[in-house]
C-alpha cells in the first residue's frame, strides 16, 4: 500500500518586508522501517528552541529522524498507521525500532505491546483519518480515537494500535517537556513520583 505524502507550504518574507511562499514542495523528511511495517512518519518542521523562530531557516527538517523533539523545541509532524497484523506485530522488536529514531530507551520493557514508549513532552494529537486505539498502561484506560478526536500526551506510558481496516493518519506537534518547572534534578523528567497511598 502506497504511504501518503503531504503537501508543505511555509511563508516568509521578502527584501522589502512583504509576505511570501518561501517553499511549497512535498514533505521530504519521513521515516519508513521493516522494524515497524506499515507506519511512516512525516517530519513538517522542527523548532530548536523556545520562542520559535519565524524568521529562521525555511528548511529545519534535516539531519537524522529523531522521535523526541530538540531540547526547549518542538517537531510538528504526521504519522500514518496502516492496519496491523497481530502474527507481525507479535514478532517485531520494539526496542530496535525506536532505536533507529534514536529513541531505544524510550521503549516500555516487558508492555503489552512491542511500541509501548513514553517521552518527556507534551503532545498535541488530532486524529485526521481511520481510527486507532491508544493503549495505556491497564487496558481498562485504553481509549479508540476517531477522526477529528484530540489528545494532549503528557509524558504517559503508551502505543497506538490500528487495530481496523483502515489507514489512520495522527497531526502531532511534539513539545519538550518536563514534569512540572519547579522540579528539579532527576524529578524533572520521567514517570511523576507520586506519595504512596
Amino acid at each position: 500500500m502506497n504511504m501518503t505524502e503531504f503537501r508543505r507550504v511555509v511563508t516568509g518574507h521578502d527584501a522589502t518586508g512583504k509576505a511570501i511562499i518561501e517553499s511549497d514542495q512535498t514533505a521530504s523528511q519521513f521515516l519508513e522501517r521493516p522494524n515497524r511495517p506499515g507506519v511512516r512518519l512525516t517530519n513538517f518542521w522542527i523548532s530548536d528552541g523556545t520562542p520559535a523562530e519565524y524568521d529562521g531557516a525555511t528548511e529545519t527538517c534535516t539531519g537524522d529522524f529523531t522521535l523526541h523533539p530538540p531540547a526547549m523545541g518542538s517537531v510538528f509532524r504526521c504519522v500514518e498507521f496502516q492496519p496491523e497484523d497481530p502474527e507481525v506485530m507479535a514478532k517485531l522488536d520494539g526496542p530496535s525500532a525506536f532505536a533507529e529514531m534514536g529513541a531505544a530507551a524510550n521503549i516500555v520493557q516487558n508492555a503489552r505491546h512491542p511500541f509501548m514508549h513514553r517521552t518527556n513532552s507534551v503532545d498535541y494529537a488530532m486524529v485526521i483519518t481511520g481510527e486507532i486505539w491508544m493503549l495505556m498502561d491497564d487496558p481498562a484506560d485504553d481509549v479508540l480515537l476517531k477522526a477529528g478526536d484530540i489528545c494532549v500526551q503528557r509524558g504517559t506510558n503508551h502505543a497506538w494500535s490500528n487495530k481496523g481496516t483502515e489507514t489512520c493518519i495522527i497531526m502531532f506537534v511534539l513539545n519538550d517537556g518536563v514534569t512540572t518547572r519547579a522540579a528539579t534534578g532527576d524529578a524533572r523528567v520521567g514517570i511523576p513520583a507520586r506519595p504512596a497511598p
